[in-house]
């Protein structure tokens, strides 16, 4: 034990026991002058045996006083092991009790803030989920209740209801197909297939594939230039598509009539390129950017519902692009238009 370390620890009683042995000193000089047997060896003699054995005693006592309260302490909040609290940790000194109490303090309060965050998080997923299969299962509901009622017997009537019936059906299976995909990519189930192909192709082939989309509203899907070689990357094909038409298939859905949405390639450092979405649409609020890959998080919480969709695309996509340990990003500004860009590494 260092000085320092012994001057804290037993302070208290070393100041004690001075204070008591100056009073018994004074007390028994005060004595031998009126007996004019006045000795100061003895005085000295007497005074440093009584500041010992006061010393002794009271670190003794204290300890032990200290040591029983303190280790309820340590039993009632489980700060240490009952193994690693033994007696010798024991000693006069609180600040470490003290600021090992405050740590754990703080540890549990910040325990406690975040259980209640996901406790939230978890309330509002599971109303956010009811809220999604209730639409689709309650319109099934309702065209086969219609028909069970008497409306089958017209045929015109029966087949446009089972029509709109299997609609329902269809939303059920997409919602849950894409939420099975996203819980096997939040637990690392979903094995990534990488390969070397053309990722303006592969944007090409998604432009073929969302024509009719576009051509609804009159949207232009484009490049922001010719682009006539091929940049190569290294990537889950499959994966990397669906990212590019979900990110392309929410522009088109929150773009205004005869608007465009460009895609663009460009180095970004040495290995790696980054794929920019932009569109002129409407935009989308500063303060919903931060939740906007959240899981059923939708920025319009009317208008959305009426273009479709499980509320779990950008989720998906965000999950898509880490699963690939690459970064995701989105700027937008309302009435301007937003884009969204993602890196993948270069093909070597």
């Amino acid at each position: 034990m260092t000085t320092t370390s012994f001057k804290k620890t037993y302070k208290f009683a070393g100041y004690t026991s001075g204070a008591i042995t100056v009073v018994f000193t004074l007390a028994l000089a005060g004595f031998f002058y009126l007996t004019d047997s006045l000795n100061y060896w003895v005085l000295a003699a007497f005074a440093a045996g009584c500041y010992i054995l006061s010393f002794f005693i009271i670190q003794y006592r204290v300890e032990r006083y200290i040591y029983k309260r303190v280790q309820k302490i340590y039993d009632d909040v489980a700060l240490l092991d009952a193994s690693t609290f033994s007696q010798p940790q024991i000693t006069t000194d609180m600040e470490t009790l003290t600021r090992e109490v405050e740590r754990f303090a703080q540890d549990k309060k910040l325990e406690i803030e975040a259980l209640k965050i996901r406790e939230n998080y978890r309330k509002e997923f599971i109303g956010n989920i009811s809220h999604e299969l209730k639409t689709p299962l309650f319109t099934v509901q309702g065209y086969i209740l219609t028909l069970l009622d008497g409306a089958m017997k017209d045929k015109n009537v029966r087949k446009k209801y089972l029509v709109n019936a299997n609609k329902g059906v269809e939303r059920l299976i997409y919602i849950v197909k894409d939420l099975d995909m996203i819980t096997k990519l939040e637990v690392g189930d979903l094995n990534l297939y990488k390969e070397e192909f053309n990722i303006i192709e592969l944007a090409q082939n998604v432009f073929d594939l969302l024509e009719m989309k576009t051509a609804k509203k009159n949207i232009e899907l484009t490049f922001d230039k010719n682009y006539s070689n091929s940049i190569m990357v290294m990537a889950d094909r499959e994966r990397i598509q669906q990212v590019l038409s979900n990110l392309l298939v929410n522009s088109i859905k929150y773009g205004k009539e005869g608007g465009t949405t460009e895609v663009s390639i460009e180095d970004l450092i040495k290995n790696k390129v980054i794929v920019r979405i932009t569109d002129n649409g409407e935009g989308i609020a500063e303060e919903h950017l931060p939740r906007l890959f959240e899981r059923f998080y939708r920025v319009d919480k009317s208008g959305s519902r009426k273009e479709g969709g499980s509320g779990l695309g950008l989720a998906i996509v965000k999950h898509i692009v880490e699963a690939h340990k690459e970064q995701i990003y989105v700027e937008s500004q309302i009435g301007i238009g937003s884009e969204f860009s993602f890196t993948l590494e270069k093909a070597k």
